[in-house]
């Protein structure tokens, strides 16, 4: 809140202490209850960071209220509830924070894919410490908030940001919960998701590659993107890995942990902060958003479900 162009008006808690003691970090007022703040403030837009239980009923009420709504991932639990929301929007803007999609590093991938039209994308692996729960449909039908949907939706947002929308979700799982998902994009492109299976967090265990045509990306751990852009070849001709010229091998960009400035913090270096400055920047023009919209949400949600009843069949995402 200290770096976006906003003014924070009011906190809502239904714990009145501690909205009042984050008020006043911010010489906001407090309050208990979000329809008594609608009513007393006179607000532009509303941050709601609960648990994705409360998400939809509260992203409504601010919709119905007229407010623009950045809300934390996930937006819910079931994607019927993000079909609830789209309807409710009307033409406010609203937002979703999987950080991930927003993360530097994942923007440097699309940039890259972006300014190649001849060396298209065309797969990708991640790599992602998680689990899938062995019944998936009692998931789904009792509305449990799992950790496929609180974490899992990080990758998947990911991928889903740099390929595009998605025709079908295979999951295989393995014994112990891990496994592999298989996304196949309506453009073409296919995404091998490992499920890692480690409990140790303190392991680096995220990675992403993204392969093209002449060269390909990886993110590591969020942080160190490389771009792999290969060399001259002609086999058993090559005598040097290192040809003349700067336009061959890879580039690498990383945080300059030297310095304490903005670039190498966690808040931005994770995305945190451009997610919420592109709501912002989409409310001040007056315009909806792209990245992170709930169409976009929609996406993540359908295919998080369809992962939970795959079972190692396709399941296509309508």
């Amino acid at each position: 809140m200290n770096f976006l162009p906003v003014t924070l008006r009011a906190v809502c808690d239904t714990n009145r202490v501690l909205a009042e003691a984050t008020a006043r970090q911010y010489g906001a007022r407090a309050y208990a209850d979000a329809a008594d703040m609608y009513r007393s403030e006179c607000l532009d837009a509303v941050f709601i960071c609960v648990s994705p239980l409360h998400h939809p009923q509260l992203a409504c009420q601010a919709f119905d209220a007229g407010l623009h709504v950045w809300m934390e991932k996930p937006p819910a639990r079931r994607a019927a509830e993000v079909v609830e929301m789209i309807r409710r929007r009307k033409d406010r803007v609203a937002l979703v924070g999987f950080k991930k999609a927003f993360m530097p590093a994942t923007q440097k991938a699309i940039e890259i894919f972006s300014r190649q039209p001849d060396a298209p994308l065309r797969s990708m692996l991640a790599e992602y410490p998680m689990t899938i729960p062995e019944d998936g449909e009692a998931v789904l039908r009792e509305g449990q908030y799992v950790n496929w949907l609180r974490n899992g939706c990080h990758p998947l947002s990911l991928l889903i940001a740099v390929a595009g929308p998605v025709a079908a979700v295979t999951v295989h799982r393995g014994r112990h919960g891990g496994g592999v998902c298989v996304l196949e994009f309506r453009n073409g492109v296919i995404g091998n998701w490992h499920l890692a299976e480690v409990e140790n967090r303190g392991q680096p265990v995220e990675r992403y590659s993204f392969f093209g045509d002449k060269s390909h990306v990886v993110i590591e751990n969020g942080l160190r993107v490389s771009f792999h852009r290969g060399i001259p070849f002609q086999y058993g001709r090559n005598t040097t890995y290192l040809p003349e010229g700067l336009d061959y091998g890879a580039v690498v960009w990383e945080p300059q942990n030297r310095e304490g400035t903005l670039e190498n913090k966690a808040l931005f270096t994770q995305g945190i902060y451009d997610e919420m400055r592109y709501f912002c920047e989409c409310v001040l023009a007056s315009r909806p958003a792209q990245k992170g919209s709930l169409e976009f949400t929609l996406q993540v949600m359908k295919v998080n479900e369809a992962g939970l009843i795959s079972g190692g069949h396709r399941i296509d995402i309508p």
